[in-house]
């Protein structure tokens, strides 16, 4: 799903030689640095350069990384993934678990002024809160949000996402990251080769090689009854859960977010009287 050669590829593409003492003309024809100039500015020899590039290489050490990380203008996120990358070993296939302890359930319970969800390293929605259940208009657990932003939300006129551009940069980043630690995923692999096939966008997103490690940060969303909520997403971290993350969406108070979830609540709670019961919180095997 990712390899060291197209990671290093990618990322000397887009150095400006200019940036780092490197002369240019209009005869270049290389897009950002050579393979010969990166092995002369980390102070590696050009063969062994070329061999990591090629997959030849093994076991680089620490300062090798380094230099690399420093010439390419890598930041800390994508130096941990090179790292990832350049150690990796072919290990039997293993995937996660995808069952949520009741316990964790119980917490997603007590939410009751948030949108809060459960989801794993591949971006599926193990479970989720009420809110998050009429934030998103899907039953609970949901759908796959890589999936469900590229497949589905891609082709309505009106998307939830009202920053959809920027969420398919998080999410591509997220699943290069997942790919980079999870490298024997059949799920993933297939999850990739799904969204590869089935949008333009994606494969041009996935080539370029970004990572990216969202933990908190602003989410706006165009909902089609409340209107514009402007949230602020944290993900905590699940450790005994394989790589699952509590995302939770918070409005600032008394801010008019706050007021439409409330709003949102309400005409949830009204379905749910219409309906006669609430839907119970639950969650599906996904292994």
């Amino acid at each position: 799903m990712d390899d060291l050669a197209g990671f290093l590829r990618t990322r000397r593409s887009r150095v400006d030689p200019a940036a780092v003492g490197i002369p240019t003309d209009n005869r270049r024809r290389v897009e950002g640095l050579r393979r010969e100039e990166v092995a002369h500015l980390s102070g590696v020899s050009v063969d062994y350069y070329v061999r990591l590039e090629q997959g030849r290489a093994t076991q680089p050490s620490d300062q090798v990384l380094d230099a690399l990380a420093r010439v390419l203008g890598l930041d800390d996120t994508e130096r941990g993934h090179l790292c990832r990358l350049a150690r990796q070993r072919r290990r039997p296939a293993r995937t996660p678990g995808g069952r949520v302890r009741p316990e964790l359930l119980r917490v997603l319970s007590l939410i009751a002024d948030a949108p809060a969800l459960i989801m794993n390293h591949r971006l599926d929605v193990l479970a989720g809160n009420r809110l998050a259940e009429l934030l998103f208009g899907l039953p609970m657990p949901g759908p796959n949000i890589a999936r469900h932003l590229f497949l589905e939300e891609a082709e309505r006129e009106y998307s939830l996402y009202a920053d959809w551009e920027n969420c398919t940069l998080d999410v591509v980043g997220h699943l290069r990251l997942a790919a980079g630690k999870h490298p024997d995923d059949p799920r993933l692999a297939s999850l990739i080769g799904e969204l590869a096939m089935g949008s333009e966008r994606f494969r041009r997103l996935w080539a370029r090689a970004d990572v990216r490690a969202r933990t908190h940060g602003p989410k706006a969303y165009r909902h089609p009854l409340v209107g514009p909520l402007e949230l602020h997403q944290e993900n905590f971290a699940l450790p005994d859960e394989s790589g699952a993350e509590l995302v939770v969406l918070t409005p600032a108070p008394g801010s008019p977010a706050e007021d439409g979830l409330r709003l949102l609540a309400g005409l949830g709670a009204d379905t749910a009287d219409t309906a006669g019961a609430r839907r119970p919180l639950s969650t599906r095997n996904r292994d």
